[in-house]
């Protein structure tokens, strides 16, 4: 088998069997087959596709490149939830207390942001003492003790798609839903769950920015998981502003903790309520949506979801009485607030923008050497449909050691994003569709 054959075979539209595909991986792994055929084979892939068995034979061998996570010690249906990512997205640090208080319980391998704000670790992280790291023992043990732990990934996860994925960064093939889906259904095929809950972002602020786009990624990645076993299933969600207020690492994790009280944004509550419902009806916990988003209800009501939030945070060392107090996480040293140069109303407010702008005070990382300011962001005052007179604050940067050009920068980005309408703006919705392996709905 040569790797020139299967590139030509590809680039031609034919279909690689199992054995070319595992030939390909484990080449190019072992460093047999050069970066130079593999980048020509992966933009075949970005012209041709690659259909459904293809793209799970390629999940599958990517996951088998490296450790994989037995997670069966653990008691119960595991389920993983991922997102495809966005700005002001923390629905991490509410579901898994949440759908663990319920009783599924949840062994999350997550990781740090290279963008616009921190990863869910990098947001833990915010909390003193909060440590991400621990053996797989210990790990075991803790999701069985009290139903949670959010860990960072082992570094020999995937390592074919960490290899894969830098090259395709580099030859413009970044943008192949085979690819994309391979990339991310691998690692959690790798970390061990039963059950798998995608949250597909599509908007301004998402990798995919329309609905059809984020849809047929979405079946994609569902297509792989029911392939290899896995009960899989999608939710497609707005990005077209950001979730919730908060943008920034502290500041996430305290909005957070607010939607554990039952006080936290509407949207980041109801995206919550829609995943969680999504969770426990595959971990076996409720028959229907309706009597998943019961159930998670009463735990935020009785506290028993702050409660258990508080028992994670303690188990990984961190301090809970900052639960209690959330004014006592990290804090910027200045505050500056942005405001309206006209009256209207909200009618958008570009999410990838405000990302920008965050990352520029410090909240994101523009390197993997970059370091990141816990307690620096931007808290939005104004979303999507609420009026607005010239003057009102659109959002305050939260603000330490930017220099000054960095802040008029992100200023500035801050007043481009929020685009402002003389006519009354209806809501949008906050949920597109459900994909599941029997099809689309779409909402």
């Amino acid at each position: 088998m040569r790797a020139v054959d299967l590139i030509q075979k590809k680039r031609d539209g034919g279909e690689l069997s199992r054995e070319e595909i595992a030939f390909l991986v484990q080449g190019y792994s072992k460093g047999e087959i050069p970066d130079y055929q593999i980048s020509a084979w992966a933009m075949a892939v970005y012209f041709r596709g690659m259909n459904a068995r293809e793209t799970g034979d390629l999940t599958l061998e990517m996951a088998m490149s490296g450790d994989q996570v037995d997670l069966s010690p653990i008691a119960g249906i595991k389920v993983d939830k991922h997102s495809t990512g966005g700005v002001g997205d923390k629905t991490t640090v509410v579901l898994a207390p949440l759908v663990a208080a319920a009783g599924v319980p949840v062994a999350k391998m997550s990781g740090r942001g290279l963008g616009h704000t921190g990863g869910t670790l990098d947001k833990l992280e915010s909390i003193s003492g909060f440590s991400v790291e621990m053996g797989r023992e210990q790990f075991f043990a803790q999701v069985g003790e009290i139903g949670a732990a959010v860990i960072g990934q082992s570094g020999n996860i995937t390592p074919a798609d960490k290899k894969l994925y830098a090259l395709r960064d580099v030859t413009a093939t970044v943008e192949s839903i085979p690819l994309i889906a391979s990339s991310v259904m691998s690692k959690k095929i790798a970390a061990g769950a039963d059950a798998i809950v995608l949250d597909v972002k599509t908007g301004s602020g998402a990798f995919m920015k329309t609905l059809d786009d984020s849809i047929a990624l979405a079946q994609a990645m569902v297509d792989i998981g029911t392939h290899l076993g896995r009960n899989t299933v999608a939710v497609i969600s707005d990005m077209d502003q950001p979730l919730g207020f908060g943008i920034g690492n502290a500041l996430e994790i305290k909005e957070g903790i607010e939607t554990l009280k039952g006080q936290g944004p509407k949207d980041l509550q109801e995206v919550c309520l829609i995943l969680g419902s999504q969770m426990l009806v595959l971990g076996g916990k409720a028959k229907d949506e309706a009597e998943a988003r019961s159930i998670l209800l009463s735990h935020i009501e009785d506290g028993s979801a702050l409660e258990k939030f508080k028992q994670m945070v303690t188990a990984q060392g961190g301090d809970a009485s900052q639960v209690e107090a959330p004014d006592t996480l990290p804090s910027a040293g200045r505050f500056i607030e942005v405001k309206a140069a006209s009256a209207g109303y909200v009618e958008s407010i570009q999410a990838e923008e405000i990302g920008v702008a965050a990352m520029l005070l410090g909240a994101g990382r523009e390197t993997k050497e970059s370091q990141i300011d816990l307690a620096v962001g931007i808290q939005l005052s104004l979303k999507v449909g609420d009026a607005v007179a010239a003057g009102d604050t659109l959002a305050v940067l939260h603000v330490n050691n930017a220099g000054v050009s960095k802040v008029q920068e992100a200023e500035a980005k801050v007043l481009e994003a929020y685009r402002i309408s003389a006519e009354p703006v209806p809501p949008q919705p906050l949920v597109f569709a459900l994909v599941t392996k029997d099809g689309v709905t779409r909402y």
